[in-house]
Formats: structure tokens, sequence, C-alpha cells
């Protein structure tokens, strides 16, 4: 008898130990039941492609003509890559979201693979002084840039290590310690290799995002996060001050400060996107009527898409995107709080915080409230990687709206 209540223990213990498993790639219909995903997000993201498609024609119109090509250059790609990001959003919201923590594993050592590749003579391609992208035989995608998929695969590991890890998550080492050496390489790699500070910042800030949501106390960051990061900025101050790596940065923040000490170098950016917003005033001057993306402006249709929305739009323009970007937000924590477990929660706040920050910080920016960090837009900015890995996330984001507890 004792032997066999011994083996009966060990059979329960190994049966539940599988079923807890299993339960990460396969919606547990006693607690969740499978729906329609989320119609007020998905129509928030057509409306921002949508939009986002008619600025990119009108901002990038001058610059494609300058450039020798045709004024609809820029759109066409952007709307290809619009075109099979939808698709790939529609495809992925069937697609059970908990199959993705299965893949936790490869989606870490796959960035790390991918931000590698950029050094791969032949592979790699240079804009601007900058090595981040890779080159791809897909028409209309040319170039890859490997970051934007890295955002979405750290989100996913972070989403089952901290799961997985969430009994200790109060403790200091398991807790704070262990998650920031798992995201240390990557910081340092786009750091050092890419020169992608904006990619590491937002990677970090959504990170620790997660951590806090999954049960890591404030306090450690707190008294020691800060600490770190202000010695993280002292040294590339020092890198950037002493031994010109990354000196680029300084000179942002040092036009940040006095654009107008270097109006045709340094300052010159930010000074016509405030030229762009100021000359909007409440209703615009018409869409197609900006004066500002004609070469005055450096590439509008990217980064500094915003301005061009405030001189053509006006403030009831930018209050609009502002609006979008709210009611996005809105139905993505929406979601996180309805997602059946802590997987599909954190997967949502992740992907929300991305989006999310990505727009706050791109907003900060052209309106000369934070240095220039070379963040688009999202949905608006030109950028087919971008673009598509983005509503790749969004499709993963639905999934999980199909799903809510009882």
């Amino acid at each position: 008898m004792y032997y066999w209540n011994t083996y009966n223990l060990i059979y329960n213990m190994k049966h539940e130990r599988r079923e807890n498993d299993i339960s990460m790639a396969r919606p547990n219909n006693k607690t969740t039941k499978q729906g329609q995903f989320d119609f007020i997000l998905f129509i928030t993201v057509l409306v921002m492609l949508g939009f986002g498609l008619v600025m990119v024609l009108s901002a990038s119109s001058p610059s494609a003509l300058s450039e020798g090509r045709t004024s609809y250059a820029y759109v066409t790609t952007q709307a290809i890559s619009a075109g099979i990001g939808i698709v790939a959003m529609l495809f992925i919201s069937k697609i059970d979201y908990r199959k993705w923590a299965k893949f936790y594993k490869i989606a870490y050592i796959g960035s790390i693979v991918l931000l590698l590749a950029v050094l791969i003579p032949g592979l790699k391609y240079d804009s601007h002084g900058a090595t981040r992208w890779i080159k791809t035989p897909i028409p209309g995608l040319s170039t890859f840039q490997p970051s934007e998929l890295v955002k979405i695969a750290m989100i996913i590991f972070f989403a089952r290590y901290l799961t997985e890890h969430k009994a200790h998550l109060h403790t200091f080492f398991k807790g704070f310690i262990c998650p920031l050496l798992w995201i240390a390489p990557i910081i340092a790699i786009l750091i050092f290799v890419q020169s992608h500070l904006s990619a590491s910042v937002i990677i970090g800030m959504v990170v620790v995002i997660l951590m806090l949501m999954a049960g890591t106390k404030m306090k450690y960051f707190v008294t020691v996060g800060v600490p770190i990061a202000g010695i993280g900025g002292i040294a590339l101050y020092i890198l950037a001050k002493y031994f010109e790596k990354g000196a680029y940065r300084l000179a942002r923040i040092t036009s940040f400060m006095d654009p107008w000490a270097d109006p045709t170098g340094d300052g010159w950016q930010i000074i016509q996107s405030l030229y762009a917003i100021g000359s909007g005033g409440l209703f615009g001057v018409g869409l197609g009527n900006s004066t500002q993306k004609y070469l005055y402006l450096p590439e509008p249709q990217n980064d500094f898409i915003f301005s061009v929305i405030a001189e053509e739009l006006g403030f009831v323009g930018c209050l609009a995107v502002i609006l979008l970007f709210g009611i996005f937000i809105w139905r993505g924590v929406l979601i996180a709080m309805k997602a059946p477990d802590s997987f599909g929660s954190l997967v949502a706040i992740g992907i929300t915080s991305l989006i999310g920050l990505q727009a706050i910080i791109n907003i900060a920016v052209v309106t000369a409230s934070m240095p220039n960090t070379g963040m688009p837009l999202p949905f608006f900015s030109y950028g087919g990687t971008a673009l598509l890995i983005l509503l790749c996330a969004v499709g993963i984001l639905l999934n999980i709206s199909r799903y809510q507890k009882q």
C-alpha cells in the first residue's frame, strides 16, 4: 500500500507539471473563452496606417523629386510594406499567442545573431554613417533593420522568463540582477556595434516596465537602477568627449540646450521643426502645403513627420494623432488586464509600451522637449521594416484580445 501511494503521488506530480507546461501553448477552456479580436484596436491601427500613408506622400514628395525619383517613390514602398503587414497581422492574430512562449530561447539567441549580422561584409548596409541594416532579396523591402525585430523578440523572451521566475521576482538577485544580466549583452551590442542608442533606450525601458509589472520591487530600481543608469550616461559622455566614440550624441544634447547656437549645423533640424510647428497654428496651412518639407527639414518623411503634420494640419491634426495613440494604449492596457495568464498579460503590456513610448519620445523630440534620439513615429514614419514588424506585433496583441477571463 505504501509503494502504491508513493507511485500515485509521483504520477500526479508529473501529470500536474505536464499540464502546467502545455498550458502555455493551449488555452484553458475552463478559465478563458475565445472570441473576436479587439475591433476598436484593429480599426485604430487601420486609421493610423491610412493617415500615415497620406502624410508620407505629402512629406516625401519634394525629397523624392530631388533624388531624381517620382513623387510617389516613398509612399509606394510604404504602401507595399503596409499591405504585407496587414496580411501578416491578420494571419498572426489567428495564432495562439501561447505558442510564442515555446520559442523564447530561440528569440534571444536569434536576436544576438541578427544584431551581429550587420558586421558581415556583403550582407551589411550602411546609411548616413550607421551600420544598422542588412540586405534582403525581398521586393519592396531591400533592407532590413534587425533591431526592430529584436524589440519584439525581447518582449517575448522576458515575458516568458519573468513568468517562469515569478516566485523569485521579489528578491534582489533573481528578481532584479538576473533579468538585467540577460538584457546587458543586447544593449552592449546595440551601442558599440550599431551605435543605436535609441533602440537600446527603448528596449531597456520596455524591459523595466515588464519587470515592474511582473513583480520586481520598485525600490531596487530607485536605489540601484538609477545610479547604474547615471554611471552609464557618464561613461557615454566620456567616450564622446575624450575618445570621439558617439560624439554626435553629445552634439545632439548641445543643440537641444541651445539650437540657435549653431543654427546652420547641429541645431538646423530642430529649428526647422519648430518653424513647421509654429507655422501650422490651429488648423494648419492645408494638406500638401507645407513649406519646411521642401528640403528645409531633412528627410521629413522619417523621424520628423510629426512636424509636417503640425504644419499642414495644425494643432487639430496633432491632437488627432495623439488621440489615436491614446486609444491604442487604452485598448492595449485593457487587453493586458483581461489576459488569461501572466505571459499574455506581459506580452500585451510590452507591445503596448513599445509603441506608446516610441510615440511619446518622437513627439517630445520634434517639439524640442528632449534631445534628438532618432526615434520614428509608429505607423506614420517612413520605414518598411519598422512598419511590417509593428503590424506583426499588433497581430499578437489582437490574438491575446481573443481570450479573456470568465
